[in-house]
């Protein structure tokens, strides 16, 4: 595990709970504001993959 699935695990659960929040206030601003921080949380964790799998091959990405 690297600062990339870390970093995307905590932006992944924050904008769960962003948009969960924005769901029980039916604040539809929120709600998408809440998709897009998991989205790039999600990606970051992709990242993160790519990282470590390049550095189990021995190369620095």
């Amino acid at each position: 595990m690297n600062s990339d699935h870390v970093k995307g695990s905590a932006k992944d659960m924050a904008g769960k709970i962003q948009r969960k929040t924005g769901e029980a206030i039916g604040d539809r601003e929120m709600q998408a504001k809440g998709l897009a921080r998991q989205a790039e949380g999600k990606t970051q964790k992709k990242v993160g993959d790519v990282r470590e799998a390049a550095h189990a091959l021995g190369r620095k990405p």
